[in-house]
């Protein structure tokens, strides 16, 4: 898909000169001023500020062959303004997934030993069958092309195989087995007892392979000092040779990417349970598991891991109740494996990100360079499989990182999409685990809970709509496709005239101008798309909208 595809809006601008036509001039006479009108400046919409959250709830759209539970009630979900979602598919226990080159979804099921390949099927259910079987807990899959070769990693528990895949493959085929010897629930040492033996992976544009392999534990010193070290990532070369220790201290890095256009290592991260208060202070709860502390305590991480890094866990915690908030947090000392400070928690790599503790983040997709539409398409969704042990439950939704290119850094936090637990009665009907996008700018999403493929799409408006307010919320006014212009002197531009900031909604195949003055001014061009924020670097003042 293109970059000028009309549901993918860009920021592409220029500066022009027009004429007013007659017709747009009804009324007024030739005056000096009518010369700023045959050349208004028009500038970039840069940094239109933040896309519109989660607002509006929206009742899934179901087909009638995957009504079974919990769909045989109507779900609603919690979406941003002009998306819907609807079932792609159901797998049970679904889990990590990638888009192969020919459009093919690929997923995991651990539970099964499989890697399903779902292929579209015009308008009837996808057709589902099995890509690759008889694996131990497949978990991640990543494609990777070296040279003229493409190849689709798979990781097990305990290895991490390569399929050379030419395009539109149905099964697996070519296996190499590239990582041997990874720690799992049948290593000796460990009796049967992994809590995290799924393993994650990442390749970067040099081909160096990223494992994460994750801790066996809540908390323990154990990870720490094992061969290889658990609570870690570790670095292979693409064919699995020379393997080295890149960073450590990570409790459960689950979601492995590269920024796009970079090999900056980004994770998702599940912290620890339980956690002890850790302040020797006069509330007397030194040491003591407090449940309206651990309910906030740690916060589950999403950081940039460097080469070296050490992130703490088990001997640090973030701390997010200082001035930093969730951005770059100071660390406690842990009290059960650090009370006296042996380890200098000075010394760690602080977090880059903090995300409410026990949300339990998973899938970590970044969406710059894909077809989703242009208004998030410069940011990161993270999966938040939600929570076990809190008071109330948090998580169980996607939440969406605005991506700071300056800063080269996630930005505030905002939903993508929520609702899989119900407020009112904590009722929890899904879980969602993983996201890619498709060919079609469509966000899939698996829940390995309810056993779904989700697909997230953006349906614009067909009709040009301003909104009094930022974020697509106030009143509202609506114009048609059809050319026109809106003057607020005319009476016919009413809801957003010269004191207030506006938000804009542009259907597919429409060019809207909106501009400062009725007599001159600065103008903006907008292609397809969503826009808030459309007064800022325009004086706040919006007296002109034209349809082109």
């Amino acid at each position: 898909m293109s970059n000028t595809d009309p549901y993918h809006a860009r920021e592409k601008f220029k500066m022009v000169a027009f004429t007013l036509k007659p017709t747009q001039i009804l009324g007024r006479i030739l005056s000096a001023s009518l010369i700023s009108l045959m050349s208004l400046e028009v500038v970039p919409t840069a940094a239109l500020g933040q896309p519109p959250a989660a607002s509006v709830e929206t009742k899934l759209k179901v087909p009638s062959t995957m009504t079974s539970a919990p769909f045989n009630i109507n779900r609603y979900l919690k979406v941003p303004p002009n998306f819907s979602m609807s079932v792609y598919a159901r797998i049970n226990k679904a889990r990590f997934m990638a888009v192969a080159p020919n459009g093919d979804l690929l997923v995991s099921q651990p539970s099964s030993g499989k890697v399903l390949i779902v292929r579209p099927n015009g308008n009837k259910d996808p057709i589902i069958s099995d890509f690759v079987t008889g694996l131990r807990k497949p978990h991640d899959i990543v494609f990777h092309k070296i040279d003229n070769t493409t190849y689709i990693y798979i990781s097990e528990t305990n290895q991490i195989n390569r399929f050379i895949y030419n395009y539109g493959d149905l099964i697996a085929k070519n296996r190499q087995i590239v990582v041997i010897g990874l720690p799992d629930s049948s290593t000796s040492e460990l009796r049967g007892g992994y809590g995290h033996e799924l393993k994650n992976i990442a390749l970067d544009s040099n081909h160096k392979l990223y494992v994460s392999i994750a801790s066996t534990c809540n908390a323990c010193k154990e990870d720490t000092v094992s061969y290889p070290k658990r609570g870690a990532i570790y670095q292979y070369n693409a064919n699995g040779t020379n393997q080295r220790l890149f960073a450590q201290g990570l409790r459960n890095a689950e979601g492995l990417a590269f920024l796009p256009g970079t090999n900056d290592l980004w994770v998702v991260v599940n912290n620890r349970d339980n956690i002890a208060y850790p302040f020797n202070d006069s509330s007397g709860n030194y040491g003591k598991i407090i449940p309206s502390y651990v309910d906030n305590h740690p916060p589950e991480e999403f950081t940039k891991v460097r080469d070296g890094g050490n992130y703490g866990w088990p001997f640090c915690n973030p701390n997010p109740d200082t001035s930093n908030g969730l951005n770059y947090m100071p660390f406690d000392r842990d009290y059960q494996f650090n009370a006296d400070g042996r380890v200098n928690c000075n010394a760690m790599d602080r977090i880059s990100k903090g995300i409410q503790a026990h949300s339990a983040p998973l899938g970590l997709t970044f969406l710059q360079n894909t077809n989703f539409p242009s208004l998030y398409s410069n940011g990161a969704v993270a999966g938040l499989h939600g929570s076990w042990n809190r008071q109330t439950k948090t998580g169980y939704k996607i939440a969406y990182f605005p991506w700071n290119n300056t800063t080269k850094n996630p930005e505030q936090q905002i939903d993508l999409v929520s609702g899989w637990v119900v407020p009112t009665t904590q009722e929890t009907w899904g879980r969602p685990v993983d996201m890619v996008v498709d060919g079609q700018g469509n966000l899939l999403i698996s829940d390995d809970y309810s056993g779904t493929i989700y697909k997230l799409s953006y349906t614009p408006s067909q009709q040009v709509k301003v909104y009094r307010d930022p974020n697509f919320s106030g009143i509202s006014q609506s114009f048609p496709t059809t050319p026109g212009v809106y003057k607020a002197n005319q009476g016919n531009l009413n809801i957003v005239g010269n004191d207030t900031i506006s938000s804009l909604s542009v259907p597919p195949g429409v060019v809207v101008r909106v501009c400062q003055h009725e007599t001159g001014g600065l103008c903006r061009d907008y292609t397809p798309g969503d826009y808030n924020l459309v007064g800022n670097g325009l004086d706040n003042i919006i007296s002109f909208i034209q349809v082109k």
